[in-house]
């Protein structure tokens, strides 16, 4: 039998977020990225969302690494979860081996796990996979895309990237070894759909510095700018525009304090001389002196800006007399967050800066022009769109057919679902567990359905419990059952619902003792039963019920 090289996305697919795919062959395993996601408003108590690593914990022994594009969340998120079960040597650039390092140092991970770091333009051999790296353009310093070079032939895996001909750090995507490996023969093609709708090109990161040296000039308010605390070429405009403006430049933030120490310490932030302060001094310099960096860009609750907004910062106190440029767009989903903090700080008195339309914002990812130049030089015989949603991947494959490409070489997959590949074909086979893993806490996994079930009840009806005092002698009540809300909202005439209830809940809980004497489970279901279905029908809202026995 022919031997096959499969291809399993884990996450990434049909979403936006999770990113994580399996390359299998002759037997061995490689993962490219591992990311998590953010829940959804209607995942209670949910604090991030992971892809369901079954499968590889099952063949923990045929893994050879997990090698990572870039160090944004949804690549790298879900490492330390993952790591835990499955514990793999893990390939990367150095700017994302010092955020892994990070993560890692956090969990007490460091100790065990293999951080390898390799930089663009090497090649790593992992048992039967040899994995070249690429340089590419991104919102985040040192992105890679990867060849993946087997016996049956070369996967380009682009990661996220989009082509930018003027970067920050003067280093532009290795158009010409995508080029090379194009005439050298490519065997399928695994690109970003991030930006697939959007047509043209994506405008270079120099675009925003041009605006930031605008925003400057001629301020006279204290200047605050948030962004994301991944984005080290944003941030180093800033401190650029400071610089130049003969402003000084606090930091605050956690995760924004975090990144620029391990970005200066590794060579890929340059801080101008003389021009960052500690939070705490800069305030003794005039309003027009000071630029402060803060996390906040998606208002996020426990960040910087937000604190700002809601005067909670124990440092920074905002009003008339400063201007906040969130240099972002928020992330589908985080729209009603971003806008509630935006609120808060135009009723304090501060200009806010937030329109896209003057540059205050550029994607990281590619637009339909950059992702046919891709086509174009890669020449790949078969083509697997990733990271996006159902539409995404579509579009993708209509380019990719406009491209010249047959759409029976093209597969729009689903997480789990396994990709076979030969020589000269491309097959969809079987499928293995995939799907999400809910973080909650210091629990992984252990929130199913039924508890998020539970928790959306509780979060949109709220709770009514009906506490029965039972005699432990024979079995009958002892007095009329109490009943407790908790998050339930009912009408005014609410004395006389609580009676209705009491009595529906004691003729329920006498015809079972009458029958069954002292069956529990029986007393429960049936209290809970005819409570739920009188609320209901007169309330149109169904609470969560809760019986609770008290043998006295």
């Amino acid at each position: 039998m022919a031997e096959k090289l499969k291809i399993i996305p884990l996450g990434g697919l049909n979403e936006i977020g999770k990113n994580m795919t399996a390359y299998e062959y002759g037997g061995e395993i490689i993962v490219v990225d591992c990311g998590m996601a953010f829940p959804g408003d209607d995942l209670y108590g949910i604090d991030c969302i992971i892809p369901d690593v079954t499968y590889l914990i099952k063949n923990r022994a045929r893994i050879r690494g997990l090698f990572i594009t870039h160090g944004h969340e949804d690549h790298i998120g879900a490492i330390p979860y993952v790591l835990r079960q499955v514990n793999m040597p893990i390939y990367c650039t150095r700017f994302t081996a010092g955020l892994i390092s990070l993560k890692l140092e956090e969990r007490g991970l460091s100790k065990t796990t293999k951080l390898i770091t390799v930089e663009p333009g090497k090649t790593v051999r992992a048992g039967k996979f040899t994995v070249e790296f690429i340089h590419v353009n991104h919102s985040i310093a040192d992105s890679v895309a990867f060849a993946i070079h087997t016996k049956m032939g070369v996967v380009v895996h682009t990661g996220d990237f989009k082509i930018d001909s003027t970067p920050i750090d003067g280093e532009v995507i290795d158009l010409a070894r995508l080029g090379a490996l194009g005439q050298e023969g490519v065997l399928c093609l695994c690109a970003d759909s991030t930006n697939v709708e959007r047509p043209g090109y994506t405008t270079s990161e120099r675009a925003v510095g041009q605006t930031f040296m605008r925003q400057f000039q001629g301020c006279e308010e204290r200047i605050i700018v948030t962004t994301f605390a991944s984005n080290v070429h944003r941030i180093q405009q800033v401190l650029d525009a400071a610089a130049a403006h003969g402003r000084k430049v606090a930091v605050t933030g956690r995760s924004m304090e975090n990144i620029m120490r391990v970005s200066t310490e590794l060579g890929y932030m340059k801080v101008p001389k003389n021009t960052l302060m500690d939070i705490t001094k800069i305030k003794g310099l005039p309003k027009n002196k000071q630029v402060i960096v803060t996390t906040g860009s998606q208002g996020e609750e426990m960040s910087a800006l937000y604190r700002m907004a809601f005067s909670t910062h124990k440092q920074v106190e905002v009003g008339p007399g400063d201007k906040v440029i969130i240099s972002a767009s928020a992330i589908p989903g985080n729209e009603v967050t971003v806008s509630r903090v935006i609120n808060e700080l135009f009723r304090k008195g501060v200009k806010v800066i937030y329109d896209r339309a003057d540059m205050l914002h550029v994607s990281g990812h590619a637009c339909q022009e950059e992702l046919k130049i891709i086509h174009a030089l890669t020449k790949p015989r078969f083509f697997i769109p990733l990271h996006g949603e159902q539409r995404m991947l579509q579009i993708h494959s209509s380019l990719a057919q406009q491209m010249g490409m047959d759409r029976n070489h093209i597969a729009i997959a689903d997480n789990g679902t396994v990709i076979e590949l030969t020589a000269k074909t491309l097959k969809l086979g079987g499928a293995i567990p995939s799907g999400e893993v809910y973080v909650d806490g210091s629990g992984v996994g252990d929130v199913g359905a039924v508890v998020m079930r539970d928790r959306k009840r509780l979060a949109e009806d709220g709770m009514v419990v009906v506490v029965l005092p039972v005699s432990a002698h024979d079995g009958g009540l002892l007095s009329q059952p109490e009943i407790i809300t908790r998050g339930f909202i009912y009408v005014k005439e609410s004395g006389d619902l609580m009676k209705e209830l009491q009595s529906v809940a004691l003729d329920a809980a006498e015809s079972v003792t009458r029958r069954h004497g002292r069956d529990d489970g029986e007393l429960r279901g049936t209290v809970k039963s005819a409570v739920s279905g009188y609320l209901f029908k007169s309330t149109r809202r169904s609470p969560m019920v809760i019986p609770v026995i008290t043998r006295l």
